[in-house]
């Protein structure tokens, strides 16, 4: 009697690159003028600000368009392909060219009009300078009123 044994992880990853295809192909039948890739994202609290990381390796900053609400950030560009025969002599590439487009909601506004940009090794790095509002919201909770017959927790805004 021939016994097999299930091994998910390899059914697992059997069904993720098969996944990988569907998506690829879906991305490549896409009409030129919609976004075929997105660029990984990283956004950190940094007190003040906000810092926002874009990974965009090998594109020319020239071909990246960055606009800035108080509320969102919008990265769209283009990682155009790097001679004129596409991928001649390639036996497999894996890279993503064609056009991007990335837009974040941001969790607090921002001062759109002093952010900071930096392009290096591949990253653009954004700046976002929080609005003041948003830097130094304390919320105080008074306890003592808690404690008494309020049913209802007294919250106060201090700004400081």
């Amino acid at each position: 009697m021939l016994m097999r044994y299930w091994q998910p992880f390899t059914e697992i990853e059997t069904i993720r690159q098969q996944l990988d295809k569907v998506f690829d192909q879906l991305a490549t039948t896409r009409d030129n003028s919609e976004a075929t890739w997105m660029p990984a994202l990283e956004l950190a609290d940094a007190g003040d600000n906000f810092v926002l990381k874009a990974q965009l390796p090998g594109i020319d900053p020239k071909d990246v368009d960055v606009q800035v609400t108080p509320e969102a950030i919008s990265i769209s560009g283009e990682r155009r392909y790097e001679n004129t025969d596409e991928k001649s002599g390639y036996v497999r590439s894996e890279f993503r060219y064609g056009k991007f487009h990335r837009v974040l909601p941001l969790p607090a506004h921002i001062q759109n009009d002093s952010v900071q940009a930096e392009c290096k090794d591949g990253i653009l790095t954004l700046t976002l300078p929080k609005v003041t509002e948003a830097r130094n919201k304390v919320v105080k909770i008074n306890l003592a009123e808690i404690a008494g017959a309020s049913t209802s927790p007294a919250l106060e805004q201090a700004n400081q």
